[in-house]
């Protein structure tokens, strides 16, 4: 692998009602204005973190695609504001557009670029293509659902498949409001080193971006919850399916084998997104860009260049 040019910087997002300046956190794998196009990455969550994305780098070492990867507003290096947890009118699928938006215009991006987006990356990833911004030129959702209901439906399908202790760990510690125990923490890292991450022992990007959650937990808590399947946020309702036939930019969809993003959380996306490949990795689970690293990059970067 070439040695690749790594720029670090931040963007200044005006949000009056943080009551706060903000900024944004970026990191930027190669050249920008090399001439090929750059792909922007949006991690999961929310509230997750870019870490667990620093793989991404493979694109620009292997096949010298410019990649961007940043922290969405409320996580890691990014402006944090814990004074709004659980403020639901204020953590908004359109105040992450907003952000994204803001972000390409700063990086002078905005009329040429792919957009990939893992978990709920991918919902804001395909939130943003059904607005069909002009300068969006492939789409790469990735472990994500088009509903969260049917996502909580097979999380839950998934979790009456663990060890019985372990199932009755975490209908107790939810029926008593203690999910912020370790007991409920170990309990959910079963689920997650068998749908999350399958790698043992995982990356320390994957468990510095499970970090960042633990740090400040202020965004995932408000529009998620406690945990995958425990999903009591703002998101629980969520569900774009009726509107993904808007999107115009060819599409790439992904999952693995042992994804809490089964084929049914995925289905909607192949069945209603006019332009749309569906690829599955046999060995992974929510993390291909980890699990199978190599073929996962061959099998994007090929999207990309098509």
């Amino acid at each position: 692998m070439v040695s690749i040019k790594i720029t670090e910087g931040e963007a200044d997002f005006d949000v009056p009602s943080a009551g706060k300046k903000c900024k944004t956190w970026y990191r930027i794998y190669g050249d920008i204005e090399s001439g090929v196009r750059p792909l922007i990455a949006l991690h999961g969550g929310p509230g997750v973190g870019h870490n667990y994305l620093e793989s991404l780098a493979d694109l620009t070492g292997k096949y010298s695609i410019p990649v961007i990867i940043y922290d969405q507003l409320g996580t890691a290096n990014s402006t944090h504001l814990r004074e709004k947890h659980g403020d639901t009118s204020f953590w908004t699928v359109e105040l992450f557009l907003k952000e994204l938006d803001n972000l390409l215009q700063h990086l002078g991006i905005d009329s040429s670029y792919n957009l990939y987006g893992n978990s709920w990356g991918g919902m804001l990833g395909a939130e943003h293509a059904v607005l069909q911004p002009r300068g969006l030129h492939r789409l790469i959702i990735a472990d994500s659902p088009a509903s969260m209901v049917t996502w909580v439906e097979e999380a839950n399908r998934l979790r009456k498949q663990l060890p019985q202790d372990v199932q009755e760990a975490l209908q107790e510690h939810e029926d008593n409001g203690t999910t912020e125990s370790k007991e409920y923490e170990a309990a959910v890292e079963v689920f997650y080193a068998k749908h999350v991450c399958r790698i043992d022992p995982m990356p320390k990007e994957v468990l510095d971006t499970f970090e960042n959650i633990k740090v400040d937990p202020t965004v995932y808590h408000t529009m998620n919850g406690p945990s995958e399947f425990f999903v009591i946020g703002s998101l629980k309702s969520w569900d774009i399916t009726d509107r993904l036939k808007n999107i115009q930019a060819p599409t790439l969809l992904i999952n693995g084998y042992y994804d809490e993003a089964t084929d049914s959380v995925s289905e909607p996306y192949f069945r209603e997104v006019p332009h749309i490949k569906w690829f599955t990795f046999a060995e992974s689970s929510h993390m291909p860009h980890w699990e199978e690293r190599d073929r996962f990059m061959e099998v994007v970067s090929g999207f990309l260049e098509y």
